[in-house]
């Protein structure tokens, strides 16, 4: 049993968002992998993803996939001030569309029922997209986040989902990031000031418990 007092998750009112599930992240001879390899391994990634989903879906909680623009290669041409985080990724074509990169990694591929967001441009998986929309029409309250990076797209997306009124769960060891230094500060400095729980995997399973949506 947990130390730490866990929250409850209501059945019908609470989603997983699996942010950015791409073979450009998850595969081994991803354009990203090299770089979130050794923590990803460090914290037993692809396991806990599995267990997460296997969780979630046998009680029925709805699945959101959250990806990132797939590249294109004229993707910022007459921007006015494209990030350089873009800027980068354009360069090199993290995702690129029509690429074996931009495909869902095989394990976490959407399934029937599963909801697919409009893809987002920056950080946040809500920024110009239709997530919000899509959680509220669901009565969704409680947001479940896993997937890539800790300190980019998850806290983006953590922090706009608090600030959008939802319920805010992290999971430690659900996530990666280029450096163990990225994911202290993603989870031990940045979260507190937003995100309501901050789990491992455990303990998220164990706070899911029985819970099933109707």
């Amino acid at each position: 049993m947990s130390a730490i007092p866990l929250p409850a998750y209501p059945p019908g009112h609470t989603a997983l968002l699996f942010v950015d599930p791409y073979n450009d992240f998850l595969a081994e001879g991803g354009k990203l992998w090299p770089r979130v390899a050794q923590v990803a391994q460090s914290v037993g990634l692809h396991d806990n993803l599995k267990r997460i989903l296997a969780r979630v879906r046998a009680a029925a909680l709805p699945v959101f996939i959250v990806p990132h623009h797939r590249a294109e290669p004229d993707d910022f041409t007459g921007w006015d001030h494209p990030t350089p985080y873009q800027l980068g990724a354009a360069r090199a074509q993290v995702f690129a569309r029509g690429s074996w990169g931009g495909e869902w990694f095989p394990d976490y591929a959407p399934r029937p029922g599963d909801v697919i967001v409009k893809e987002h441009w920056g950080g946040s998986g809500f920024a110009n997209t239709d997530l919000d929309l899509l959680l509220k029409q669901r009565r969704v309250s409680h947001v479940i986040l896993v997937g890539l990076i800790a300190n980019t797209c998850i806290e983006s997306t953590g922090r706009f989902a608090s600030e959008l009124g939802y319920h805010v769960t992290l999971v430690r060891d659900a996530t990666a990031a280029f450096s163990a230094e990225a994911m202290h500060a993603a989870h031990d400095i940045n979260a507190p000031a937003f995100a309501h729980a901050v789990l491992t995997t455990d303990q998220l399973l164990e706070a899911l418990g029985d819970v099933k949506a109707a």
